[in-house]
């Protein structure tokens, strides 16, 4: 059984009181803190400033996982590597420059992930799967994390079938992450289709229906039924 890494999306937590909420994840026992770095254009959100997430490195010992979502995505990669993100993802469909930021980010020591929004095809990996060490699909378009009526894209599951199909066939050790309303309801799937790295937020890990301890064992019980293990 594959082992599911939790990456808790730390925009869904409480802002407004960070640290203790960095201290609730580190109590879950999530893996990583998954960072969304936003520029108000590529999403229309931004929760998050840059001297925020530095200010984060001071509380907590949780890897950063640093999803950068942005139009100039060399300046914000740039600026993870350079407070020490230990992984950093970019979008391609605003790369003119793949293989550059893939390179930026080896130099730097740091894991690197390519993203796909959810109409992206898988194509765009041909020459560059086998460089990086994690492809995040969105599964839903990019926005408001809270956005409680948007849906994952009715071709999620296979979506990340067919990519742990290419992953497999060429033997790599890729991670396929998720992002995108990864919910109780969709994680046995998700992880059936090959997903191994969940990004949790306001539909799972974040849950107002539970503690983070309580969401978290639900989260267990939901990957177990995926055959997942934690």
């Amino acid at each position: 059984m594959a082992r599911i890494q939790y990456a808790a999306s730390i925009m869904c937590a409480d802002l407004a009181n960070l640290e203790g909420s960095i201290a609730e994840v580190e109590a879950a026992g999530a893996d990583v803190l998954h960072v969304d770095v936003l520029d108000g254009r590529f999403s229309p959100s931004m929760p998050l400033g840059l001297e925020t997430i530095r200010r984060m490195r001071d509380v907590t010992s949780l890897p950063f996982d640093a999803h950068v979502m942005t139009t100039d995505n060399e300046l914000f990669v740039t600026e993870m590597l350079e407070l020490g993100a230990e992984s950093v993802t970019f979008h391609v469909e605003t790369t003119l420059h793949v293989d550059r930021l893939i390179g930026l980010a080896r130099s730097a020591g740091a894991k690197v992930g390519v993203a796909l929004n959810p109409a992206t095809s898988l194509s765009v990996l041909e020459f560059v799967l086998p460089l990086v060490d994690s492809v995040c699909l969105m599964l839903i378009n990019p926005g408001y994390a809270t956005n409680a009526s948007e849906q994952q894209v009715p071709y999620a599951a296979e979506k990340v079938s067919r990519l742990r199909g290419l992953v497999d066939e060429q033997g790599l050790a890729t991670a396929v992450q998720v992002d995108g309303r990864v919910s109780f309801a969709t994680v046995p799937g998700l992880v059936r289709a090959g997903a191994t790295s969940l990004v949790l937020g306001s539909t799972s890990l974040f849950s107002k229906d539970g503690s983070l301890a309580e969401n978290r064992a639900r989260l267990d019980a939901c990957v177990a039924a995926g055959g997942g293990t934690r």
